[in-house]
């Protein structure tokens, strides 16, 4: 579970720094709602609902970040059994 963690927390930090370099505000929403997705994913909450009001680019990535945070945990459990 550790790589997966860590991956994500890689993942998330990779986010933060294209925040940084975002031109618009529609891209700067995007990165932030991908980092959330990948945050929730670690603590398994599923805001999706809460993203379906905004852009759908954020909320795409949004679900994005979510569900590769998921794949992530999944495949470091699975390989764990």
């Amino acid at each position: 579970m550790a790589y997966a963690t860590n991956s994500i927390v890689s993942r998330i930090a990779w986010c933060q720094q294209q925040e940084k370099l975002a031109r618009t505000q529609p891209e700067l929403e995007g990165w932030r709602a991908e980092e959330q997705g990948l945050r929730d994913a670690l603590h398994y909450i599923d805001q999706r609902n809460q993203y379906r009001d905004c852009l759908p680019e954020v909320f795409q990535r949004y679900v994005i970040g979510f569900e590769d945070g998921q794949a992530l945990i999944r495949s470091i459990l699975y390989h764990q059994h």
